[in-house]
């Protein structure tokens, strides 16, 4: 399996280029604003066919570049409860953030919704096979009504040995954190049950590639994460 990333150039966001090998079908894991021309490069580099755009969430930061990057039969796929956000993810931001952003890229910011969405599964886990990959989608609430991972059996070409498998952790989990729970449709109660129930029982040897920073493991998380300490 090969991935790639690239930061966004605002809020930092890491959105993941996925693919079974070069010349392949791939899947890009939640694009974020400006992220058009780096994804772009490394498709024709690559020389990837999109299949599908994951979300791992609804937030702006996450989704900025759906509709660009959705080419005619390429969906977008986001859990039911977070559909609603792709209406207008920026009536859902405060002005004066909206406004930071324009005046960062110099440029009004706009949103078209996607003309092509899937909405993924309701139950606990659910099965999604695109691109020639197999991947788990885990309901996780908390920081979103509707947010999940997306977890992978296979690893990055390069990553240690003692790592077996990776999940996509959108802003679930962080290395040294979690995702912030303040925000509208968040729920603190519903984050610690989806660390508790869906984020603790992932083995030690899973490599965790969060929506924010630097990529984690499990083993790691579960002995220095102080957001974890406790809910086992």
């Amino acid at each position: 399996m090969i991935l790639q990333s690239v930061t966004a150039a605002a809020f930092g966001t890491n959105c993941y280029v996925v693919a079974v090998a070069d010349g392949e079908e791939c899947l890009i894991v939640d694009p974020g604003i400006g992220v058009e021309e780096p994804v772009r490069e490394i498709l024709l580099t690559r020389r990837l066919r999109p299949a599908a755009v994951l979300l791992t969430h609804g937030h702006l930061d996450h989704v900025y570049a759906v509709t660009p990057l959705c080419s005619p039969g390429v969906a977008a796929h986001i859990h039911p409860e977070d559909r609603y956000r792709l209406a207008d993810p920026l009536a859902q931001l405060d002005p004066a953030l909206v406004a930071m952003v324009e005046q960062q890229f110099g440029t009004r910011a706009t949103w078209q919704e996607p003309s092509d969405i899937v909405e993924l599964g309701t139950s606990g886990d659910t099965a999604l096979e695109l691109a020639g990959l197999r991947l788990s989608v885990t309901h996780t609430p908390g920081h979103t009504e509707g947010s999940v991972l997306f977890s992978l059996a296979d690893v990055p070409q390069g990553t240690p040995d003692e790592l077996h498998s990776t999940v996509l952790s959108g802003d679930v989990l962080f290395a040294g954190s979690i995702g912030r729970t303040d925000l509208p449709g968040g729920d603190h109660q519903a984050m610690l049950r989806s660390l508790r129930e869906q984020v603790l029982p992932l083995p030690d040897s899973t490599l965790v590639l969060p929506g924010h920073g630097p990529a984690t493991t499990m083993a790691r998380e579960r002995s220095t994460n102080p957001f974890l300490a406790g809910l086992g």
